[in-house]
Formats: C-alpha cells, structure tokens, sequence
C-alpha cells in the first residue's frame, strides 16, 4: 500500500514535533502551558497543525487507495500534504507569513483532492444498493 509511505511520514513529523516541544517544555522549565515563551507556543502549535491535519490526510490517502485510485494520484496527494506541513513549519519557525500561507494552501489543496478522488473511486453502486 502506497499509502502507508505517507501515514509513516506524516507520523514521523508529529513525533519530531512532539520531541520539539518536550525539549523547549524541558529547556524552559514549563510542565503545563507555554510559559509565556514565544519559542515554545510556536512548538505547540506546529505540533497542534500538525496532529490536526496529517491525520485526516493519510486517512483521506489510504481509503482512495482502497477505493481503486491510481498509484501516482496517492502518490500526488502524499506529496503534496507532506510538502504543505514542511512548508508550514518552515513559515512558523521563520516568522515568514508567506511560507506558512503556501503551506496551508497545498495542504488545503491535497485534502480536497483526497476528498476529490475518494468520491470519483467510492463504490457508489455498492453504497447506492438496497439490500
């Protein structure tokens, strides 16, 4: 399954960002919260973006895979999402408006195509049938 490239991907993403904030929480000293620390409340949230989104993502790539979509299209889709979280990452930590917009963007853009693609290969004769 193609699809399992980008759902190992995308959780080896959420776990360098989880590590991220578990060495600033450690750095500043801050248990609970952010502390008031710029650095870490960036952390967070790029980990929070990431919990939010690489999920449903690799979720969305996996069940058109399943469906019968093409190898290139899961492909296409993984890229895509995993290039909008770099993207968006880079922008956060840079303080770079425009990275973090065009990665939202291509992660908007690789969710609809997942949600695309999974309605032209859903089984509709399987979902439309009374039985």
């Amino acid at each position: 399954m193609v699809s399992a490239l980008y759902v190992v991907l995308g959780a080896l993403f959420i776990m360098k960002f989880s590590f991220d904030v578990v060495r600033m929480r450690r750095q500043y000293r801050v248990a609970y919260g952010d502390g008031g620390f710029w650095e870490l409340q960036n952390a967070i949230r790029v980990h929070g973006n990431a919990v939010e989104y690489l999920p449903l993502g690799g979720l969305l790539l996996t069940v058109m895979e399943m469906n019968g979509a093409d190898v290139w299209m899961v492909h296409f889709g993984g890229i895509l999402l995993l290039l909008g979280r770099v993207m968006h990452y880079v922008g956060m930590h840079r303080r770079d408006i425009r990275w973090r917009r065009n990665g939202m963007i291509a992660t908007y853009l690789a969710l609809l195509f997942g949600i695309a693609m999974n309605l032209v290969f859903m089984p509709w004769d399987l979902m439309l049938s009374i039985k």
